[in-house]
């Protein structure tokens, strides 16, 4: 993709006839300088030019074509509603002070994750037989420097244990007993080893799955919808005073002024929404990417907002603001014992619970796809262990991973501030890498147009751009500014910002690696780093390996190779 080094000549397009069997194909390549674009096509129906230096394309995905239009949508939608919804309105609403403010919020979520949909699409386009998304997109330039930290960020932070924490709790609350520390942290062990075991045992059947609790889960919003407009219209006799909080004069009092809140509300509203992307990291599985994602990632996203919109609407109808604000509980519950009384509660409680454990599932499902990506980059030790999908058609190494991780930060970490601080700090490096990514799409259209790449057949607006760019910043700002009570009353009890250096010094530290392990160790120890292409199998799976070639054998190296890596006849 060349998103971050220095753009060369143009120069002429050329054949050459390689592939990885040392057959006749002929691979179409365009230079630009010291850049390669390659033309791949893959079973999938994607067909496009990326750059040689990154991963190769799997011309037939080892993982099958078994996401259909259906599958992308509740993906997303698994993804999406987890225990946000149930809980993130009061947080939002005594974070903004009033409804008026916090339905605006909730709007606003939902056009910055429309904006992130364009970015996403025209990524799509550029490269419509990859999986593992933002791994793909920032993969290339400077030359493995972001296969390195993202590696380093999605594999050491790839845990799910809160969802795990969650799902255990609400498990708990069905049983009727408060359990110990130990009790809740083994219940969420035995309720994420189920989950890895139902995505590792057979691919298609765990995507039947995820269409099935998530068609649940909309039902339940479904629900939930419809009974805030029952009583909202005055038809709920348990509901005192229903729409007391939209009445003259209530909907903006009020509001706040804090800076620091109006922030914290922009992360929690993002956190609601996230999940709109999940689907992307399974491009390689999905016929016809590009089509099949516009349509139905759209869909998915509009569907929860609709709904999402219309759960807020309902608690507001329901439950009087000043409750609200104090309650500590989940914004759900109130709801559903204002309006239906306690025994309603074991209901909502099985159904937050079925919620945690489809989120649960759709992480695994995508992050395996980013991870295998990783690995396929040739960074990863033991490439080849992370790539096999045998014995069961799954990736097993990314999903056997997930699980080491997700159970370490299940056990180790002690409740409160360390757990706390884990959490902030893998979100910060993502709002960073998505500034590299939309501020990559920028110099990619330029580069692509100046080498005379065919034209992608998707491009956002520069108003959907800038909108996307504009929040990440945001996002990478804002936390900077001290909450209200002094530097050390943020959400941990030590200074506000040390997730930020922390993970600021993380990222400098794989910098540095990777200064050292591609500039000076190869300077050295007179050796070039090369890519070569390696089968994994024989159901289709490739990977590239890096090998280190003598400076003296450089040349012959270069003229035996294509520019993939790929052994000339």
């Amino acid at each position: 993709m060349g998103l971050f080094s220095g753009i060369g000549p143009q120069t002429t397009t050329s054949q050459e006839a390689s592939d990885s069997n040392n057959s006749n194909n002929e691979l179409s390549v365009i230079h630009d300088g010291k850049l390669a674009y390659v033309h791949q096509t893959a079973g999938n129906g994607g067909s496009g030019y990326q750059e040689a230096v990154g991963a190769p394309v799997e011309t037939h995905s080892p993982l099958g074509y078994h996401v259909n239009w259906l599958t992308v949508i509740f993906l997303n939608v698994n993804h999406m509603v987890g225990t946000g919804i149930f809980s993130t309105p009061a947080t939002i609403l005594r974070l903004t002070g009033s409804v008026g403010l916090a339905l605006i919020y909730w709007f606003i979520g939902f056009v910055l994750a429309a904006a992130g949909i364009g970015v996403f699409l025209e990524f799509i386009s550029f490269f419509p037989n990859r999986s593992g998304s933002e791994v793909v997109w920032l993969e290339q330039r400077p030359k493995h420097f972001f296969p390195i930290a993202y590696a380093v960020h999605s594999v050491l932070l790839s845990f799910s244990s809160s969802n795990a924490i969650v799902l255990s709790n609400y498990l708990w609350r069905i049983v009727g007993r408060a359990p110990d520390q130990w009790e809740l942290k083994g219940v969420a062990i035995a309720a994420y080893t189920f989950a890895v075991i139902c995505v590792v045992a057979h691919n298609r059947c765990s995507l039947w799955a995820i269409n099935g609790i998530g068609a649940l889960k909309l039902l339940l919003l479904v629900f939930i919808s419809i009974s805030g407009l029952v009583i909202l219209g005055g038809h709920a006799p348990r509901v005192a005073n229903p729409g007391i909080n939209f009445r003259h004069g209530n909907g903006m009092s009020g509001t706040t002024s804090s800076g620091y809140n109006l922030s914290q509300a922009m992360v929690n509203i993002s956190f609601a929404f996230s999940g709109w992307q999940s689907a992307f990291s399974m491009a390689n599985e999905i016929k016809s990417p590009l089509t099949t994602l516009k349509k139905n990632a759209t869909a998915s996203l509009l569907i929860v907002f609709i709904l999402y919109f219309l759960c807020n609407i309902a608690y507001f109808a329901t439950v009087p603001k000043d409750v609200f604000i104090k309650s500590s509980e989940l914004a759900a519950a109130l709801f559903f014992r204002t309006a239906f009384g306690s025994t309603a509660e074991s209901a909502l409680n099985f159904c937050v619970l079925l919620c945690s454990f489809g989120n649960l599932l759709a992480v695994l499902i995508s992050q395996s796809r980013q991870i295998r990506e990783i690995a396929r980059q040739g960074v990863l030790p033991c490439t080849e262990f992370w790539v096999s999908t045998r014995p069961f058609g799954t990736p097993l190494g990314p999903y056997l991973l997930k699980w080491v991780v997700t159970i370490i930060m299940i056990v180790a970490p002690p409740a409160g501030d360390a757990f706390q601080f884990v959490i902030s700090l893998k979100s910060y490096p993502d709002a960073m890498f998505h500034v590299a990514l939309v501020a990559g799409l920028v110099v990619l259209r330029r580069r692509r147009d100046r080498s005379g790449t065919p034209r992608s057949d998707f491009r956002a607006w520069w108003a959907v751009i800038i909108l996307c760019l504009l929040s990440q910043v945001y996002l990478l700002v804002m936390p900077w500014f001290p909450p209200a009570g002094g530097i050390y009353a943020g959400t941990v009890s030590f200074f506000y910002a040390t997730y930020m250096i922390v993970g600021i010094v993380v990222l400098g530290i794989c910098g540095a690696y990777y200064y050292i392990w591609m500039k000076v160790l190869p300077r050295w120890g007179n050796y070039a780093i090369r890519s070569q292409v390696i089968n994994v199998g024989d159901n289709g799976a490739n990977t590239h390996r890096l090998l280190r070639v003598p400076n003296a054998e450089v040349a012959d190296w270069d003229a035996s190779h294509d520019e993939l890596g790929r052994a000339l006849r």
